[in-house]
């Protein structure tokens, strides 16, 4: 699979901006009378300004397929490459297109000039743009496709002119109902585009997808932003859609055309969105401390605030300055939303290499939430940051020699590497190795870091030695090498004591300091295990913890050195790790290959590894939080 970056984004926002104060200027008063809701739906949504894609008079500016192609041309305009003739696909979202067929994509196209290309068209609410980044990503990621474009184009403004609503009061003796004089205050007129390709702008800033996560719950829930029926007036004498009525002048004078919002349903909208969050934090794919931007495309200030308590009550939260929106500026603009939210970030100087930007868009059509994790990479200089550099070292385990013609050997070993690969990718991810990744390490994060590590370094030692006491005497040969294992490391504590006195900590601090709740976890982990007969399967704890010193100890510390200016005997805990764990990992191999591992044992050691792994990363995660 190959790498997906988006390498310019572009967008297009009609007109000046739209004060408040001017809203019905340019959507009109019905009936002459202001609305008497608009007061109390801006003081919720509280968007300053917004912008129109139609004038004072109510006539259209531009088509919907003309916003979307200046977006794409300011996107491919700002591009490093020479695109228009290189581009084998677009992906297209709206709520609603000029035309009910063909699909938007075809129109757009049209209206682009770009060559013959294969399009998709993806209709839906807030959702849809995110749907053909997925689009667009895939088709990148698969090698189907080199470069392609994903767009979003939202024209509400002129569904909401007075002149519809006055003829069905005329008609129908129906006022607008509040569903719809609600909506008329919340969305406005916008477009945005994203260039993918399978490499990074070689000049400048990129952003590399790391995944996209789009998930459906209209199973679950009723439509809730709709247009098309009047929902609660589908019964047997009325249509449940607009084409069963006799003629479309009925449909459209009985309001079912209209573009309505359900409100007892749209505050399940944040509940689903952040229980999302929650699955992918548990998933692994989200660690809440490594986000640097937190991108939400929400459509009110209301559900700002309510996602924010919900996170507080489930004891997950980002910190509201890692929050990014324009939506107070540049108005709810739906499906395009993300789009110039990230226009922004990107093209105003906000973003810095190896940040991670996360972006999350709730939908309330018949909800979806969608996520979106990227990574900021590239630099305008002529040499890349150190940092990033550094961040895109790919994983590899550390080696083990084995039998190979042994399969017991060979399963047990491939596994242990699946499960060190893994580790490696998540540990760059927590919070305070990300930081030292990006060359934003700080003397507070090295302290912290050991003070941390020594309790674990201590420990390490004695579960050991228990082990080693536990073995049966007729494996007298295994016992031995725990016990010699853990001659070796009764003392590591006081080469991490001298360093961090070394950089100005005091004695009393680190040795008063306490287990943080990672390493309680890890810590009664160990000792039960090594508390069991034969606890042959510590191999897996050993392969997790000596690996750190194989593959990372070093690494880490020579970047902590060149970052905060140290000398060698400063970092010399880490950079002594290098090479002990080394000959230490000759002992993990001759337990690889001794005549005593069956398969059950190989299943347990398996087992230790993933454990001890995902308690490391708690371990680090938690630093200080004792």
């Amino acid at each position: 699979m190959n790498p997906v970056y988006i390498t310019s984004i572009g967008k297009f926002l009609p007109g000046s901006p739209v004060p408040n104060d001017e809203i019905e200027n340019f959507l009109g008063k019905i009936g002459g009378k202001s609305s008497k809701t608009m007061r109390r739906i801006l003081e919720q949504n509280k968007i300053c300004t917004r912008h129109y894609a139609i004038d004072t008079n109510q006539q259209s500016l531009f088509t919907n397929a003309e916003m979307a192609n200046l977006a794409i041309r300011d996107a491919l305009d700002r591009n490093q490459d020479d695109l228009y003739q290189e581009v084998d696909f677009l992906a297209v979202g709206t709520t609603q297109g000029d035309l009910l067929v063909p699909g938007f994509a075809s129109m757009v196209h049209a209206e682009s000039g770009l060559p013959v290309m294969e399009i998709a068209t993806h209709h839906g609410v807030c959702g849809s743009g995110m749907q053909a980044i997925k689009n667009a990503y895939l088709q990148v990621q698969s090698g189907e496709k080199k470069a392609a474009i994903s767009c979003a184009s939202e024209f509400p403004s002129r569904v909401f002119k007075h002149t519809r609503f006055e003829a069905q009061a005329r008609f129908a003796d129906r006022p607008i109902s509040f569903e719809t004089d609600f909506l008329r205050f919340m969305l406005s007129d916008g477009a945005g585009a994203a260039v993918l390709q399978n490499k990074q702008s070689h000049k400048g800033l990129s952003l590399r997808i790391e995944w996209i996560d789009n998930k459906s719950y209209a199973n679950m829930y009723d439509v809730c932003m709709y247009a098309g029926t009047n929902k609660e007036a589908a019964t047997d004498k009325e249509p449940a859609s607009w084409l069963d009525y006799p003629s479309i002048h009925e449909a459209a004078d009985n309001g079912a055309i209209n573009l309505k919002q359900d409100i007892r349903l749209v505050n399940d909208m944040p509940k689903i969105g952040v229980k999302r969050f929650f699955e992918l934090v548990d998933e692994g794919k989200v660690i809440p401390g490594a986000i640097d931007w937190m991108v939400c495309h929400y459509s009110s200030h209301f559900f700002r605030e309510e996602i924010f308590r919900l996170l507080q009550l489930g004891g997950l939260s980002i910190p509201e300055q890692k929050w990014f929106t324009n939506l107070y500026t540049k108005g709810n603009t739906g499906a395009a939303s993300i789009y110039i939210m990230l226009e922004e970030l990107l093209n105003e100087g906000h973003l810095k290499p190896g940040e991670q930007v996360l972006c999350m868009v709730p939908e309330s059509g018949r909800f979806q939430t969608s996520y979106m994790m990227l990574t900021v990479v590239g630099s305008d200089e002529e040499d890349a940051c150190e940092a990033l550099i550094l961040a895109e070292r790919e994983p590899e385990a550390p080696h083990v020699e084995y039998d190979e013609s042994n399969e017991i050997q060979q399963l047990l070993v491939r596994q242990l590497v699946q499960i060190w690969i893994d580790f490696e990718e998540k540990l760059a991810q927590v919070p305070v190795i990300h930081k030292l990744y990006r060359g934003n390490f700080t003397m507070e994060d090295y302290m912290s870091l050991m003070e941390n590590i020594r309790q674990q370094v201590i420990d390490g030692s004695q579960w050991i030695a228990r082990a080693a006491s536990y073995i049966a005497i007729e494996h007298i040969d295994l016992r031995s090498l725990f016990i010699s294992h853990a001659r070796d490391e009764h003392r590591d504590f006081q080469i991490l004591e001298k360093n961090y006195i070394d950089v100005g900590g005091s004695l009393s601090d680190i040795q008063g300091g306490e287990k943080n709740i990672g390493s309680e976890a890890l810590s009664a982990y160990l000792f039960q295990r090594a508390s069991r007969e034969n606890p042959i399967d510590l191999i897996g704890a050993m392969w997790i913890i000596e690996g750190l010193g194989c593959r990372m100890a070093r690494y880490w510390g020579e970047m902590i050195r060149d970052q905060l200016h140290l000398t060698d005997e400063q970092v010399s805990f880490l950079l002594y790790h290098s090479d002990s764990d080394e000959k230490h990992f000759e002992r993990l191999e001759a337990v690889v290959q001794h005549p005593l591992l069956t398969m059950d044992i190989a299943k347990r050691i398996v087992k230790t590894a993933k454990t001890t792994a995902r308690l490391y990363l708690l371990q680090l995660e938690e630093l200080g939080n004792t």
